[in-house]
């Protein structure tokens, strides 16, 4: 199924227009519906993604051992890379998440999570957290740490400038979401950007391997659900995304037919380039020290929906409750989950 298209330059060009407010709505219903959506920004500019692709290709065709240097385990590899076969599905082992694939028809079912093996992608970590800091000690340091920038002489001098120029465009973009969906959902503009005002907002390419992992079924990054509040993908250069209908917050990566012809047409056109899947991702983060809990608005329209949902005959399954935390305390929890903290 297609994904409804939102229009962010509506909203920019005048908030208060009819237009805007008929956008606005779309994304909330479409982020209550879907968990996911297609945006539109026409102040992104698709020769920057392509630049950006060009880069992380480069930088993860080099020797492990090079890469290694840019790990930072100390820090829950919040900031640098994380090396393949480190970070675990979080639906392999985690109930509710298994609970919603056991109410899932046979075909929307993931290939596999039943092995519970790291994943086999590796992934960089960029903040793009503001150059604003917080008015206080943060309670969560190693959420919040300063970049790693790679020393290798063939992608240092390119790294700052071409990861800060992506990485503000998808923060920009995604920045004006949350403001969408907060007034499509009948809040103030402000009231998930204020939330996210010190955000360790993070550029999170992934990287595989399709030389060694390029093989029919294989699954590069196994199902799961993002633990950040918004999430924004540029276009890849493979394909392999797949999303369950009607619950797209729940995904995973895999090979199939569409990335092996793309694999063969790239070795056509650019014999010389890296076959390294990039995916084009930022995680806007709410502040580390921002107190969770859910809005009381929000909670009785949920709480409707889930009546209108169970008159009709739909199983949502068990009914969630969330524990007033920190954010960080939340990210950490998360973390924990897909071994990338002890």
């Amino acid at each position: 199924m297609d994904l409804p298209i939102v229009d962010l330059d509506a909203f920019l060009r005048d908030p208060t227009s009819g237009a805007a407010r008929a956008e606005c709505e779309k994304a909330a219903r479409a982020l209550v519906t879907y968990g996911a959506l297609v945006l539109h920004d026409a102040r992104v500019a698709e020769d920057d993604n392509a630049t950006f692709l060009d880069l992380l290709e480069d930088y993860f065709a080099l020797p492990p051992e090079t890469l290694r240097r840019d790990e930072r385990p100390d820090l829950g590899f919040q900031v640098g890379v994380t090396l393949e076969n480190t970070e675990k599905p979080k639906c392999a082992v985690d109930e509710p998440c298994l609970d919603v694939i056991s109410r899932l028809a046979p075909a929307e079912r993931p290939l596999d999570i039943s092995a519970h093996s790291p994943d086999p992608k590796c992934r960089f970590f960029w903040s793009m957290a503001g150059a604003e800091k917080p008015p206080y000690a943060t309670r969560f340091p190693a959420l919040n740490a300063e970049n790693v920038v790679p020393d290798d002489v063939t992608v240092k001098d390119r790294w700052t400038p071409v990861m800060q120029k992506w990485g503000t465009s998808m923060k920009s973009a995604v920045s004006g979401l949350a403001e969408m969906a907060a007034v499509g959902l009948g809040l103030p503009a402000s009231t998930f950007t204020d939330a996210g005002r010190y955000g360790p907002h993070l550029l999170a390419p992934t990287a595989s391997d399709l030389v060694k992992y390029g093989k029919n079924d294989t699954i590069l990054a196994g199902f799961h659900t993002d633990l950040n509040f918004f999430t924004i993908h540029g276009r890849s250069r493979y394909p392999g995304l797949r999303a369950v209908l009607h619950h797209f917050a729940v995904h995973e990566v895999v090979v199939n037919q569409q990335t092996l012809d793309t694999i063969e047409k790239r070795k056509q056109a650019f014999p010389d380039r890296p076959l390294v899947r990039i995916s084009s991702t930022l995680f806007w983060h709410l502040s580390s020290d921002f107190d969770l809990a859910p809005i009381p608005a929000l909670l009785d329209q949920a709480k409707a929906l889930r009546a209108e949902q169970f008159n009709l005959g739909r199983d949502e399954g068990e009914e969630v409750v969330y524990e007033p935390m920190k954010v960080g305390e939340q990210v950490q929890n998360e973390l924990k989950h897909i071994a990338l903290m002890a």
